[in-house]
């Protein structure tokens, strides 16, 4: 059975490191402190931000959950630190792990942040890396269980590019039982071996991954439909060319009338109105952004307080 003590001083780099009882004991933990809000698990306690990449949600959500389980917070970026500037990740990690408890890192590569967590000798947590987002993926199937109830039988769409968020996705979601279908023109589809790693989880879960270009077949009696931005952090030379490939992945209401008439719809955000999802599906009854957007913060403090604990 699966208990607090089994996350105490682990590092949370991807899901795939995790069972599935792991992630839905998380996710019950998650559920307990959207509830509690408030604790003191990390007093005394000191978490730093690490972020190379630009940060709306996540930066914030981690700071505020620090806080609410009485830490204190504290921020790195590239511009104004030595990462990247000479010094090695190796380096750093031995420092910083003299000065903090625990290091969330939002980096760019993920072997990056395989490094610095072998180093470190604190807990090491994914804040989001070019390969994986596993704290958006907690928070989302935490919004999908507060939705739907269950994941058993559950279809989640993915449409749009096979990125970092799509990845986390397909990992959790075959780990939980969840069936998946993504769909992404030629050339954008998921990478390869994360595709293989979710198959062979679905196996024991009794769920079915699948990759297909037409995002009808995807969507088509979807319980949720999914979508990201078409030009991910780091791919801003491609945005024109990503415009014109992604155009028929947009997320309107002609599209979400082949899913169920009660189906999700879902983006981690930062949304670009008007490409990946009409102004009309976002404000629409269906849109539970804002709901997956508060799950993040819970999400994470049941990270912080069980890494911690």
């Amino acid at each position: 059975m699966v208990s607090a003590k089994d996350f105490r001083g682990r590092d949370v780099l991807a899901l795939q490191d995790f069972s599935a009882e792991e992630i839905r004991f998380l996710l019950d933990q998650a559920a307990h402190w959207k509830k509690k809000r408030f604790g003191n698990e990390l007093r005394n306690k000191t978490v730093l931000l690490l972020f190379s990449k630009p940060s709306t949600r996540t930066k914030i959500s981690f700071a505020v959950a620090t806080h609410h389980l009485g830490g204190s917070v504290v921020t790195m970026d590239q511009m104004t630190s030595h990462l990247g500037h000479g010094e090695t990740l190796k380096d750093t990690a031995y420092v910083l792990s003299r000065y903090v408890d625990a290091i969330v890192a939002r980096l760019f590569a993920q072997q990056d942040l395989v490094d610095l967590a072998q180093y470190a000798s604190v807990p090491v947590l994914n804040a989001l890396t070019d390969s994986l987002h596993p704290c958006q993926a907690l928070a989302d199937y935490l919004t999908i269980r507060e939705k739907k109830g269950t994941f058993h039988g559950l279809n989640v769409a993915y449409v749009g590019d096979g990125n970092n968020v799509c990845h986390s996705l397909l990992i959790a979601g075959s780990k939980l039982g969840v069936n998946v279908s993504v769909a992404s023109p030629r050339g954008y589809a998921p990478d390869a071996a994360i595709v293989k790693q979710a198959k062979e989880n679905a196996q024991p879960s009794g769920s079915f991954i699948r990759v297909v270009q037409k995002p009808l077949d995807a969507v088509k009696g979807a319980d949720v439909v999914y979508t990201d931005t078409w030009t991910s952090m780091g791919r801003e030379k491609e945005a024109a060319k990503r415009k014109r490939m992604f155009r028929p992945y947009q997320v309107n209401q002609k599209l979400l009338s082949a899913a169920k008439h009660d189906a999700l719809v879902m983006h981690c955000m930062p949304v670009h109105r008007g490409l990946e999802l009409t102004d009309d599906v976002m404000d629409g009854p269906q849109s539970v952004l804002i709901d997956q957007a508060e799950n993040r913060l819970h999400t994470e403090k049941a990270l912080l307080a069980l890494v911690l604990g």
